[in-house]
């Protein structure tokens, strides 16, 4: 889904990349940005109703993000977003979870305000290792058009 505006093809999904997540890492996200027991402590987690330790859904956002940076968009191309139509966290990610990342173009839409770039509007789906959905994510991405030669 590198390119241009005009190279995005609207239906298409591709499969970005995968990452597994530590206890580790979920507590040190949690006690920065999300300190709640079930995130951060590992008894309290596991007398909550989740039964265990889980990331927090910011932690899993980020993990999203970091995975389309790294591996989707273009840096020449990308100028940034608007946004996010919605997101939602359906499953607990758990230490030991390998999530992948499916992206599809929903939507590509030239501006009218400004004829060198346009919209972009994509839906993330984060799965584990067990194909069960995680969280979803609706985003709008700034995408530069094909210069004019």
């Amino acid at each position: 889904m590198r390119g241009y505006l005009e190279d995005l093809e609207v239906g298409r999904t591709v499969e970005v990349g995968q990452v597994t997540v530590t206890a580790e890492e979920i507590v040190a996200f949690a006690r920065q940005f999300d300190p709640q027991p079930f995130h951060t402590d590992e008894a309290a987690a596991r007398g909550s109703p989740f039964g265990g330790l889980i990331a927090s859904g910011w932690h899993t956002a980020s993990l999203c993000m970091r995975l389309v940076v790294e591996r989707l968009i273009d840096p020449v191309t990308t100028l940034g977003s608007p946004g996010v139509d919605e997101l939602r966290w359906l499953r607990p990610v758990r230490p030991g979870d390998t999530l992948t990342l499916h992206v599809t173009v929903l939507e590509a839409t030239p501006s009218r305000s400004k004829p060198d770039r346009g919209i972009g509007r994509f839906r993330y789906e984060l799965s584990n290792q067990r194909g069960e959905s995680v969280m979803t994510m609706v985003a709008l991405g700034m995408i530069r058009r094909r210069p004019v030669s």
